[in-house]
């Protein structure tokens, strides 16, 4: 491992720790007037300092170190990035699916809703969550872990071992095999075209859906279940007037 990737797992652990520094801060301020928003705020300052200085070392890594010599054509990554996000999301379905049958956990995880909460909070943190946050893990957790890990005992073991450090990261080991398969699926992506910018665009298309969903347009959807759930109703009292005079 070269002396920027470890630079690299350095400048990510003080990214985890940021808040440390910025709740303080930013409480000073007085511009966050509930826990959320002052999480929210301290994540989003720690979350952007952290991808400009990762983003910079890995870079500076890439261009004099090298990563994998023969990298995909642009044309055929665009393509890959794009096939990504649904494998991406096929992933994480195929692992909901085993987790609630075989293990009988229900779909959910205390670690997401949190980050709702908080981006509900803060919008601008969906930026982060959308963003900033699948730069940094994708650099770390595929180039710099996955990466080593791979040249020393190939594939699988790379793919497991960045994808169990992922769930430790996130510290949500009920959805374990989630993260695991998710791993596996962003370190075929980025062995397969050999670019880290392709497992960064998966990553961040199913962050950004989830952001999407949950959190930019939450109310619509909402207000479109309710008058769906109130269309049903009332379509089972007309049946039921309709039946009893049959």
């Amino acid at each position: 491992m070269t002396k920027r990737y470890w630079l690299i797992l350095l400048a990510f652990v003080l990214v985890q720790l940021s808040p440390l520094l910025f709740i303080p801060l930013i409480s000073g301020m007085g511009i966050a007037e509930s826990m959320d928003e002052l999480q929210g705020y301290s994540i989003l300052a720690g979350f952007s300092l952290g991808t400009i200085i990762i983003s910079w070392l890995s870079y500076r890594s890439l261009k004099r170190d090298g990563d994998f010599r023969e990298k995909s054509p642009v044309g055929e990554a665009a393509l890959w990035s794009f096939i990504g996000i649904f494998m991406a999301f096929g992933a994480q379905i195929v692992a909901n699916l085993i987790q609630m049958n075989l293990l009988g956990i229900e779909p959910g995880s205390e670690n997401t809703d949190q980050i709702v909460n908080i981006a509900t909070a803060v919008p601008l943190m969906a930026i982060a969550v959308a963003v900033f946050a699948p730069v940094m893990e994708e650099i770390v957790f595929r180039q710099v872990i996955f990466g080593s890990l791979y040249r020393r005992f190939g594939f699988w073991i790379g793919a497991l071992g960045s994808g169990f450090l992922f769930a430790v990261v996130h510290m949500d080991f009920e959805n374990i095999l989630v993260y695991l398969i998710m791993g596996i699926t962003f370190s075929y992506l980025y062995l397969k075209t050999k670019r880290i910018i392709v497992p960064i665009i998966a990553h961040a298309g199913i962050n950004g859906f989830v952001m999407l969903v949950q959190v930019v347009f939450r109310e619509e959807i909402e207000k479109i279940i309710e008058l769906q759930e109130q269309q049903a109703i009332d379509l089972q009292a007309i049946i039921t007037v309709i039946g009893g005079l049959l």
